[in-house]
């Protein structure tokens, strides 16, 4: 990819540095966080923002030296005092006229220390100082300068020093030199930001805010809205949605084919259904419906809470993609969840025509050739299945709309690849995972956006409580009463077997002693639970054969089981926010009013008591969303990275929200008026997205 300058001393390998073998790369690899020290950059060491400053402007004569507090002394060296024994340290004592400095080491030789410490010679120190037996002293200097007399010029060494995060085998003075060689590799640049944006915030240029983050003058230089951390900050907000928005627009650019349907008989379907649509989800629908009749591709995101109706959105997009024929294919993290769709949509849309298969890896040979068959012949309609839907053989005869489920359990490359065995697809992802605006911005800027922001009529908001572990008796007895009386219920524990080194209960012995006292109505999944087996148990507590389900959390997501109306889980001051939540969702699905029970370890830390605050304050997602991003950040918020997700160094979510909106804006307006970035500020953002490795961007650009 040409471009008008060279961003190449940015760009390359970090060993060009001088000082940079083989073995400091791969540290330096590991600290940056690079895939391998072939792939580590000279950016990536200016990437790496300071997290503190160490002040030594501090400066002061002997007899003013603080205790225990970092200051700067200059000092004329009157005498040596060698070691007196092995292991003991040697000193080097200066003076000002007020006082003695000693100056001590542990480790140097005698020679070393006369050839940096002359006697009769002025020098400036510092470093933490202590009192110690009458006078100051500096173990080991942290900055060491010769100087002229007491009133030489102070230069960078003794001003404010940035504070890295370290490793192993990395000292702060070989970053810290990697980094000002690094600064001077930065080229002349051009801008590449939009200039009245740049005026009104009063931002500096990249060049000079890479050297404010590293060389401040100050220690607001540092933080997150000081306008060189601001600028930063944007040049990788808009990266990143310039990514999205050229790999969006290329995307919806693939000619998709607008459908038609029958709008009365998505009317009697819906007027099957045994409730009211929610107006989220009429509003959801109705979007839906404009990117099905739309000539381009949708790429639509429906976000909704736990029991939003997200699957009757899916059920009536599929509808109308059936209406000239299209067929959908609807893709489950797991076979139960797959299952669950299939039986709510056979059960709906069957009687209207519309013919509806499972398609997993559990199903018999004979119904999988039937279901192929009826896919590649156009007879089958509807397919729900897992990973299977993947396999080579599934062919359909006319792919219309792909529905994933639960998106965070699929790669981009995964739903991608169902997409292609239908090249005029349309693709609807569901996620169950409320997310902030700022993330959803961040890490679906390249997917349109529907919120199912109401559940249904009939659902009740599951009460909350927080009840200490020593009252676990107390509980138990309640859940045994509770199961006498007809109800079901999950205890939600956060590990799988008995660790003697943790605290916590484990799922095993858990099951052992609710079983002694509820009976052989208990039931165990977890992790290790082989999957026939785990979806045979969730099976019998669906139906009623087991009322209690002890479990990890793989019971957190896609579970349906209407009529439970009990969660426990324990040591809840664990969970995170989301997770917390995701799991009281599992409960409240029918028209029963239900109950969480938070098991708690006191005493709480702040942190874990506002967790379990919010979960007893709102049954909102979105609202417990935005505290999680609060609480933990964005990196946690995420989880494992999928690709694409973002991961930024200069840019704080919590911080830069704002920007995010702009950038996104700013990104759009660029790929709607420079396609192919090849105006003057196009060519200049190519170079951004190469600084900020958005790959999949720069192939579509290359593939125009």
């Amino acid at each position: 990819m040409s471009v008008v300058f060279d961003i190449g001393p940015l760009t390359a390998p970090v060993n060009r540095l001088q000082g940079v073998g083989p073995a400091r790369a791969e540290r330096l690899a590991h600290l940056l966080d690079r895939p391998s020290a072939a792939e580590t950059r000279v950016f990536d060491i200016l990437s790496h923002c300071p997290v503190g400053v160490i002040d030594r402007r501090h400066r002061v004569a002997v007899a003013e030296a603080p205790d225990r507090a970092i200051a700067t002394l200059t000092v004329k060296v009157v005498r040596h005092e060698n070691a007196r024994r092995p292991g003991a340290p040697s000193r080097v004592i200066g003076e000002d006229g007020t006082g003695e400095l000693a100056i001590v080491f542990f480790r140097g030789g005698e020679a070393w220390r006369l050839g940096n410490y002359p006697i009769g010679e002025w020098v400036r120190v510092s470093g933490l100082v202590e009192w110690w037996e009458g006078r100051p002293q500096i173990v080991h200097p942290d900055q060491f300068a010769k100087v002229e007399g007491p009133d030489a010029p102070f230069d960078a060494r003794f001003g404010l020093e940035p504070i890295y995060p370290l490793t192993q085998g990395l000292t702060a003075g070989v970053l810290s030199g990697l980094v000002a060689a690094a600064l001077e590799k930065i080229p002349d640049l051009p801008e590449w930001l939009d200039g009245p944006l740049v005026k009104r915030e009063k931002w500096p240029t990249f060049a000079e805010a890479v050297a404010a983050i590293h060389r401040p003058e100050d220690a607001h230089d540092i933080s997150p809205d000081a306008a060189c951390r601001q600028r930063l900050a944007y040049d990788e907000l808009l990266a990143s949605q310039l990514a999205l928005a050229i790999v969006r627009d290329r995307e919806r650019n693939h000619r998709g084919r607008a459908r038609r349907w029958d709008d009365a008989m998505i009317a009697a379907i819906e007027k099957s259904l045994p409730f009211s649509l929610t107006a989220s989800q009429r509003l959801s629908l109705a979007e839906i419906a404009g990117d099905l009749a739309a000539e381009h591709r949708m790429i639509r995101l429906v976000q909704g809470d736990v029991g939003s109706g997200k699957t009757v959105v899916a059920l009536l997009a599929a509808a109308m993609a059936a209406g000239d024929g299209g067929q959908t294919a609807m893709m489950a993290p797991t076979d139960l969840v797959a299952r669950q769709h299939y039986e709510t949509l056979s059960n709906i849309l069957e009687p209207h025509g519309i013919r509806v298969r499972l398609l997993t890896g559990r199903i018999t040979e004979a119904e999988r050739a039937e279901a192929i068959a009826g896919l590649a012949d156009g007879s089958v309609t509807i397919a729900v299945g897992t990973h299977a839907l993947f396999q080579s053989a599934v062919t359909f005869r006319d792919l219309a709309l792909v529905v994933v489920d639960e998106q965070h359990r699929f790669g981009v490359h995964q739903r991608m690849a169902l997409s292609e065995k239908g090249p005029h697809s349309d693709l609807l992802v569901m996620t169950a995972t409320p997310i902030p605006r700022t993330m959803v911005l961040a890490q679906f800027g390249d997917m349109d956006v529907s919120r199912l922001t109401d559940k249904p009529a009939g659902r009740q908001p599951v009460e909350t409580r927080a009840v200490a572990l020593t009252n676990i008796d107390a509980v138990i007895e309640r859940l045994a009463a509770a199961v006498a009386r007809g109800e079901k219920a999950y205890w939600v524990c956060p590990l799988v077997e008995d660790n003697e080194a943790s605290e916590l209960e484990s799922a095993v012995n858990r099951h052992r002693i609710l079983s002694k006292r509820v009976g052989d109505v208990v039931g165990l999944v977890h992790g290790k639970t082989p999957t026939a087996e785990r979806e045979r148990i969730m099976s019998a507590f669906k139906d009623g054969q087991i009322a209690v389900l002890v479990a990890t959390t793989v019971v957190e997501v896609g579970v349906d089981v209407p009529d439970a109306t009990i969660m426990v889980i324990e040591h809840a001051e664990r969970f995170g926010l989301s997770q917390l939540h995701q799991l009281r969702g599992r409960v409240g699905r029918g028209a029963k009013a239900s109950t969480c029970l938070l098991l708690y370890k006191a005493p709480l830390g702040a942190i874990a008591r506002q967790r379990l605050d919010t979960m007893r304050a709102t049954n909102d997602g979105f609202r417990i969303a935005e505290d999680d991003l609060k609480l933990r950040g964005e990196g946690e918020i995420l989880g494992t990275r999928q690709s694409g997700a973002p991961s930024f160094r200069f840019a704080d979510l919590e911080h830069h929200a704002a920007l995010l909106a702009i950038a996104s804006d700013d990104a759009r307006l660029v790929v709607a008026t420079d396609r192919n970035l090849e105006r003057e500020r196009g060519k200049a953002l190519r170079a951004l997205l190469t600084l900020f490795e958005r790959r999949r961007a720069i192939e579509r650009l290359r593939s125009g």
